[in-house]
């Protein structure tokens, strides 16, 4: 088993150097279709090569310290292709895209480092549910190459779109609990879960209903934002030039900000 706790020593060193991960690659020795076709082999090798281990540690016997070690050194070198070609990913392409591919790679690192993890901890050789959904997590990780955004656009309204969901769902959940009546947690707190909140915070205040309006009414001018942004996106965004690249990484930026604000005001009415 030393093999596997190298492994995962060594994937821990991955994953780390992943978060700072700077690109290296001339843009003019960039190919794209390389890249990506590259980067899908990897990923499969990857889920195969997870298959592999999964499968050896699923019934005894158990592969010899050899044997163990090819398996080993088959994903490690399936995981640093994957994590090699993202740091080729030249900024020129897009800051919003690096991200996401780095964090579709830092995904698979992260399936697999569990899946040893959970072959290392079980104490019988038998293959428990524990390790067919580790296992499951990587084959899903590694799946997800599918969705990877192929430029900084697709990316761009990938992250929009995901900011939109958040607005949207905050709205519905304001909007439902004022139609709810005067409490708001008349579901979700019993009378011995309040503790030492008190009774008062469990309804909407004046105040609060006094600010709830206001409130609702920028998250729906918000809303309103984000969905002609989108659409503009759709008909005009281009990938073309760096500096309408750079463009969109500023656009996506801007838009990060909204999301968290809109989860932060729900959670200070419904927490």
């Amino acid at each position: 088993m030393e093999p596997l706790r190298k492994l995962l020593e060594n994937l821990r060193a991955i994953q780390e150097k992943l978060r700072d991960g700077e690109s290296k690659e001339n843009i003019n020795n960039f190919n794209p279709q390389f890249f990506w076709d590259t980067l899908e082999q990897a990923f499969k090798a990857t889920s195969q090569e997870a298959t592999k281990i999964s499968l050896a540690y699923s019934k005894p016997p158990a592969p010899s310290e050899e044997d163990c070690q090819k398996l080993s050194d088959g994903l490690l070198n399936a995981i640093l292709a994957a994590s090699t070609l993202y740091y080729s990913l030249p900024k020129e392409h897009g800051t919003t895209l690096r991200r996401t591919v780095r964090q579709a790679v830092a995904d698979v690192i992260e399936g697999t480092m569990q899946l040893i993890d959970v072959i290392l901890s079980a104490r019988i050789q038998s293959l428990s549910q524990e390790q067919l959904v580790s296992t499951g997590s990587v084959w899903e990780a590694c799946d997800n190459f599918a969705q990877i955004p192929k430029d900084n656009r697709a990316a761009v309204l990938g992250i929009v779109s995901g900011y939109l969901g958040v607005v949207k769902d905050a709205l519905e959940e304001m909007e439902e609990a004022l139609a709810g009546g005067e409490d708001p947690f008349s579901d979700v707190l019993d009378d011995d879960d309040m503790g030492a909140r008190g009774n008062q915070d469990t309804y909407w205040s004046e105040a609060d209903r006094r600010l709830i309006a206001p409130c609702l009414g920028l998250m729906k001018a918000s809303k309103a934002c984000l969905k002609k942004v989108l659409g503009s996106l759709k008909a005009h965004g281009k990938v073309e030039t760096p500096e309408q690249v750079a463009q969109l990484d500023d656009l996506a930026d801007i838009t990060q900000e909204v999301s968290p604000r809109y989860r932060d005001t729900a959670m200070y009415y419904f927490c």
